[in-house]
């Protein structure tokens, strides 16, 4: 699968990390692993071509080394998943990322991360993305761990200050503890970026870094008050909520599935939530497809390369309503 390079004409710009993931083909400690299966991910990255599976038009906006796993990410970015990578920079010392999933156990994986000394997508430059029409794309999403060190701080501030609010511009709060000296920290930089966004999604835990509270309801009301359009609260088994300033409040169900490993089923919920903002559908609709391909991930062992394409979503959605 190919896209054009026309970047003018983006649908969907994502900004963050990325890494070779390396997933292991038996489950428990790493200890009793004897083989690995490559893939490329990271939270950006896999949102980004859960949407182009959907068939929008996505770049990715990120940095690898000058080595051979650099290439393989620019290869399987452009060959393999249609996501445009002429902002995928290139650092010319710093190794491209590897992470390695731990099913230990299969619904909430430890990843194991090498970013020594330092990983290279964390080097993002205002230069970097001069020429990314980050006023005009439909929808820029960030996650949370773009703002954990400097230089890609300020230059995803620059982005957000160009993008000046516009409609879809989301913040995934994404809380990763490995990118964060404390949980303080993470709530010191995070909390001052919310009124930069419009659409803000998390889970409990990181609705309590975000905004000072774990509760679905309390967490959205605050979200609200500082101006997000749209709050999308992450409640595990009991579904997702959605919070909007104007006025809808609805408990969106989730899809009970056998997880054959956790990773990634949030990615691919951000990508089917990017294609149903664009379709024009409601929050609540879109979080209901979000659902679905996050289930079906769930239901696999890889991130990029399991996203699900929209026949695969629509038999899925099709085979829960047949059975209710």
């Amino acid at each position: 699968m190919t896209t054009s390079s026309n970047s003018t004409s983006l649908e969907v710009f994502a900004v963050g990390r990325v890494s070779i993931d390396l997933y292991p083909q038996q489950t428990g400690p790493m200890k009793d692993v004897s083989t690995l299966q490559k893939s490329i991910g990271g939270t950006a990255t896999n949102v980004a071509v859960a949407a182009a599976r959907l068939g929008h038009r996505v770049a990715l906006g990120t940095k690898v080394g000058d080595d051979a796993f650099g290439r393989d990410v620019r290869n399987a970015l452009t060959e393999r998943f249609g996501v445009q990578s002429q902002f995928v920079g290139t650092h010319p010392e710093l190794p491209t990322p590897l992470a390695f999933a731990e099913l230990d156990p299969v619904e909430e994986p430890n990843i194991i991360f090498y970013r020594q000394p330092r990983a290279p997508d964390m080097e993002l430059t205002p230069d970097d993305f001069a020429d990314v029409p980050i006023e005009s794309v439909d929808i820029f999403w960030v996650p949370a761990s773009r703002f954990s060190d400097e230089p890609s701080r300020s230059t995803v501030v620059g982005l957000l200050e160009r993008r000046a609010r516009k409609t879809h511009t989301i913040f995934d709060l994404d809380w990763r503890p490995h990118f964060w000296e404390s949980e303080a920290a993470g709530t010191a930089a995070i909390a001052p970026m919310l009124e930069q966004f419009t659409v803000v999604i998390g889970n409990r835990d990181e609705c309590r870094v975000a905004v000072g509270s774990d509760d679905p309801e309390l967490a959205a009301d605050r979200l609200l008050e500082i101006g997000v359009e749209s709050a999308i609260i992450k409640m595990g088994g009991d579904g997702v909520l959605v919070a909007t300033a104007d006025g809808e409040r609805e408990q969106v169900a989730p899809f009970p599935v056998d997880v054959v490993c956790g990773l990634g089923a949030g990615d691919a919920f951000g990508g089917a939530l990017c294609h149903g903002l664009l379709s024009g559908w409601t929050v609540a609709e879109a979080v209901r497809y979000g659902n679905a391909a996050g289930a079906i991930v769930a239901g696999r062992l890889l991130c990029a390369d399991d996203m699900p394409f929209v026949p695969e979503i629509d038999e899925f959605l099709a085979s829960r309503s047949a059975s209710d």
